[in-house]
């Protein structure tokens, strides 16, 4: 098959900047190519990376992208033009076109609406009516599945599909429990919608011993709260064993963060935000167990006291459980392993090559039409 990906405006591929989607339809469109499919791929155009690259079955082209701007108005603006930008590359014998774009899928002509499949990757806000004539809106959980059938109550049965994010790597070597470290690893931005307040006061009241690393962005270009939500993070952890990273872009090294840390908490407070959670999953595949807040795109794929735990964010307590959930996991080592084990079978579950499969088949059925 021919593939096209059209990635967004603001960020590069491969991730050299971060960006959850940009990992997974990396690692996504080089399994295509392992596949034996031709993929091109247009995403924005960086200093560090070449305009045109040709990498196995994967044909790069990149173009005029722009920083991501704190207005929702100029990024939908920004997003326009890059799309127009990116239509003269979008060729009639595609046989599917994946658009991570808003604009996309409403300016694309009739023939090539009839293949491009949608990747809702956030939870709709009105617009999935303008995506009718697209050939299938692929959501990433259940919850996101249920937001796009509300904004579109008479669709078809399979005009939504629901098609797991993949692990955007394939784990190197087996989980090495014995160079785990009694640590606790936040990854993602550091915004204000992760509550990151939360994990903070609740990391407090443990021993002063335990570290807490959080590793992600700040800067609002790279989609984080600011310097000033940073400072505020910074002033609230004073005195604690917390140890604010910063972004971590390149794969390996970020797989070493996960390697040694035993627990990952991932408190997000976003209820319309989260949509998957790819940092938890991530996590999992190293044998971290995952401590996440009660947003229901979560349990997809982490089933409470099996393979990890949720606690109450919305709840008075919500500091006072997580902590709690914290030093238990901290203290018995015997639990903690069996949550673990449990976790890393995302190994298999989500791995690159079997989610891969479930989207060659959804574009057979694209073909098939």
């Amino acid at each position: 098959m021919r593939i096209a990906i059209l990635q967004g405006a603001f960020l590069p591929v491969p991730a050299l900047m971060g960006g959850a989607v940009e990992k997974r339809w990396y690692a996504m469109s080089k399994m295509f190519g392992i596949k034996g499919h031709e993929v091109t791929y247009i995403s924005r155009k960086v200093p560090e990376l070449s305009e045109r690259e040709i990498e196995g079955n994967i044909q790069h082209i990149r173009i005029k992208g722009y920083d991501t701007p704190a207005s929702g108005i100029k990024l939908k603006y920004l997003d326009l033009l890059y799309t127009i930008r990116a239509q003269k590359y979008l060729k009639d014998d595609f046989d599917v076109i994946i658009s991570n774009t808003f604009w996309a899928p409403i300016l694309l002509p009739q023939a090539k609406k009839k293949v491009c499949m949608v990747d809702v990757a956030r939870f709709p806000k009105g617009q999935m009516p303008l995506y009718k004539q697209a050939a299938v809106l692929r959501a990433n959980s259940n919850v996101i599945v249920e937001a796009i059938k509300k904004e579109l109550p008479d669709v078809s049965g399979n005009k939504v599909v629901m098609i797991p994010n993949p692990l955007p790597f394939v784990p190197s070597e087996e989980v090495d429990f014995s160079i785990k470290k009694d640590k606790i690893l936040y990854v993602g931005r550091i915004h204000q919608e992760k509550g990151l307040d939360l994990l903070i006061r609740a990391h407090k009241l443990l021993h002063p011993d335990t570290k807490l690393e959080l590793v992600g962005p700040w800067e609002v270009a790279a989609g984080g709260g600011g310097k000033e939500y940073l400072d505020r993070l910074k002033k609230l952890s004073a005195g604690a064993n917390v140890e604010f990273i910063g972004p971590v872009y390149d794969t390996n090294q970020l797989n070493q963060f996960y390697r040694e840390a035993s627990l990952f908490v991932y408190p997000s407070v976003a209820e319309k935000g989260e949509t998957f959670g790819l940092a938890p999953l991530e996590a999992m595949a190293w044998g971290c167990v995952p401590i996440v807040s009660d947003l229901a795109c979560f349990k997809d794929f982490i089933i409470a006291e099996k393979n990890g735990l949720t606690f109450d964010h919305r709840s008075d307590t919500a500091i006072s459980q997580l902590s709690e959930i914290l030093h238990t996991l901290l203290a018995d080592q015997v639990y903690r392993y069996n949550l673990a084990t449990e976790a890393i079978k995302v190994r298999v579950t989500h791995s690159v090559s079997y989610i891969a499969d479930q989207f060659l088949a959804e574009f057979e059925r694209i073909q098939s039409k």
